[in-house]
């Protein structure tokens, strides 16, 4: 089964603490994680709440196979509604905290109401108490684990909390475990500190069971991670340059956003890249990149751990900051160098530091600076709005300098916390903020990759790669090659992806596994370890249950159809160099498609038809 069949329902506001029974019925229709625990906030919460209100929910939330042998069985996920886009949140993470909680015999903790006072959530197995925080409350992540693993005395605890950031109320703040894993976009941080929950700090030794054929899943597993092994890029690539193995590649085809997207080519891409981690600095001798690393149970390791010059400017008299920690994956180090145009690898990975120690989504906070570089360089931003910063376009500096304030919620750093979009309609531009629904982009041009354009604007979350990554398809030929410069067959490709994504995302699975896997890979695997049957025909059928319940919650949350669309940068100001020179994305001639094959109505609407097929 591996369901551990509990959930652990937290009332902050009474400080009352209870186990009741996982609804089976909705396992059998959404999985768990992502799916399962949406299908309890839909059930549990109004969709127009307030979502920093104490009736908003937080649930953290394991998939079947998180804590299991599975290749990458180390996945979680926070679910929420999200303060900065007002959509559901849905924000997974590695680490170890996942399988942590599985192993301390829980499939999901809702979190409801509010605390008068800080706390934390500490558990033990089948213990579970809130403590008293007002000790931790105002210290950054690292500060809060530091202080935990030394009241409890357990190098095992694993702990997931929240920053300063959080606390500060930016918008985009995240929850951080295992000091630099994050459930890291949409807000899911700032929702977790309005609700006075410093951290969650967990000790699981019953270990994961319920396993259903166990031979069956022995056999499973090991045949998932051969092919794994034999994979390029899951065996080669990502081990060796993580993520970061992108940066070149996606620039040299003209699709690296560059200057909050003016732009699709990178001239410095070669010095933040995957490449430039690994070679020695002319300063010390020893490149950024310390070695790689894993998350509970993966045999991929595409995470970086690397260790700064003692010297550079941003920790020459911070010590602090002088060991290895967790560093830049290609989506940060996108956001923090690109999309600002700083190409100083050092100055990325303190930034990067800063997101991590005090828990805040680099994406958004790069691409919000993004946008306020470009407002400073209209004159419309002034250094009397920054505190004395010159904020231009390629300021190592100035990029240094906003982590720095926004971390702690100071002068300018709390008009960053609030994001692109608010950022520039507080200034006059909105036109400026390059988001989807409220929340900025990643790093792939929609200009030349044109699926992704239709991904980021049908995202249920906002503008994010990861609800569709046609990048598979479009630039690395996985599964199979699709022109990325044509808008046909991409209505299908996207929604293929989509409903994909979310059945491996309620998994406890790791997306990263697609790269090399089907899901005729992943289904014999949960076929083995849950009850009931489980084909790809069934996980199709269960992704697409819940983008349609995702969708149904922003539908009743206001959103609207017209919310399916992209900044007017990327309709209307073509690519001015590479292979996609002189176009835009074309969402236009996608969208109406898309709609069609979903079984929406022409306005976006869900139809009774596709309502009643999928049981919503």
């Amino acid at each position: 089964m591996s369901w551990t069949k509990n959930v652990l329902r937290v009332d902050l506001t009474s400080r009352n603490v209870n186990r009741e029974p996982l609804n089976m019925e909705w396992a059998q229709e959404y999985l768990g994680q992502r799916g399962l625990a949406t299908r309890y906030l839909v059930e549990e919460v109004d969709p127009m709440v307030d979502a920093l209100s104490p009736d908003n929910k937080l649930i953290l939330t394991t998939g079947p196979l998180t804590g299991t042998m599975a290749s990458t069985g180390g996945r979680y996920s926070v679910v929420t509604k999200s303060p900065l886009t007002g959509a559901v949140a849905c924000s997974n993470s590695g680490g170890y905290i996942g399988a942590e909680l599985k192993a301390a015999g829980w499939d999901m903790i809702i979190v409801e109401g509010s605390a008068p006072s800080p706390v934390y959530l500490y558990l033990e197995n089948d213990h579970a108490e809130l403590v008293d925080a007002g000790e931790i409350w105002g210290t950054s992540v690292w500060a809060t684990d530091q202080w935990l693993h030394t009241r409890y005395q357990d190098p095992l605890l694993r702990i997931a909390c929240v920053g300063r950031a959080a606390e500060q109320g930016c918008l985009y703040a995240g929850v951080i475990n295992d000091l630099y894993r994050a459930a890291g976009r949409s807000g899911v941080g700032t929702v977790m500190a309005s609700k006075n929950l410093k951290a969650v700090a967990c000790r699981g030794t019953l270990g994961v069971g319920n396993i259903k054929d166990p031979a069956r899943f022995l056999t499973a597993t090991a045949q998932g991670k051969q092919v794994l092994a034999e994979n390029a890029v899951t065996g080669q690539g990502l081990p060796t340059y993580g993520t970061q193995v992108l940066m070149n590649v996606i620039n040299e085809m003209g699709a690296l956003p560059t200057r909050n997207m003016r732009e699709v080519q990178f001239e410095g891409a070669h010095k933040i890249s995957g490449e430039a981690m690994h070679e020695p600095r002319a300063t010390d001798g020893k490149p950024n990149l310390t070695t790689n690393a894993a998350c509970f149970g993966c045999t991929i390791a595409c995470g970086r751990i690397s260790t700064m010059d003692q010297g550079h400017f941003t920790i020459e008299h911070k010590p602090q900051y002088w060991g290895a920690s967790g560093g830049l994956e290609y989506e940060a180090a996108w956001a923090l160098g690109t999309d600002t145009g700083v190409d100083d690898l050092e100055a990325l990975t303190y930034a990067n530091y800063l997101c991590n120690e005090d828990g805040f989504d680099p994406i958004s906070f790069g691409s919000t600076v993004a946008a306020a570089m470009e407002l400073y360089g209209m004159g419309v931003i002034t250094t009397e709005d920054t505190g004395g910063v010159d904020f231009s376009f390629g300021s190592a500096k100035a990029l240094a300098r906003a982590a720095e304030m926004t971390a702690t919620g100071e002068g300018f750093g709390k008009v960053l916390g609030m994001g692109s979009r608010r950022l520039c309609e507080k200034y006059g531009h909105p036109d400026l903020s390059m988001t989807v629904k409220s929340q900025e982009f990643p790093a792939y041009d929609p200009r030349g990759i044109q699926g992704m354009g239709l991904a980021y604007a049908t995202s249920n979350r906002g503008a994010c790669h990861l609800r569709g990554y046609t990048v598979a398809s479009e630039v690395l030929g996985i599964p199979e090659k699709t022109d990325p410069l044509v808008t046909e067959g991409k209505a299908e490709l996207v929604k293929a992806f989509q409903d994909a994504t979310a059945a491996v995302d309620s998994s406890g699975l790791c997306i990263f596994t697609t790269f090399a896997w089907t899901l005729d890979d992943i289904a014999p695997q949960i076929d083995a370890a849950c009850e009931g049957d489980w084909n790809m025909d069934k996980l199709l059928e269960v992704g697409e249950r819940i983008w349609n319940l995702e969708r149904d919650f922003n539908l009743r949350a206001g959103l609207t159809g017209k919310d399916d669309t992209l900044p007017k940068r990327l309709r209307k100001e073509a690519a001015n160099v590479g292979p996609a020179k002189g176009m835009v994305n074309e969402l236009e001639q996608m969208l109406p498609r898309y709609y069609e094959i979903r079984g929406w109505t022409p306005d976006g609407t869900i139809t009774e038809e596709t309502r009643t097929r999928l049981g919503l």
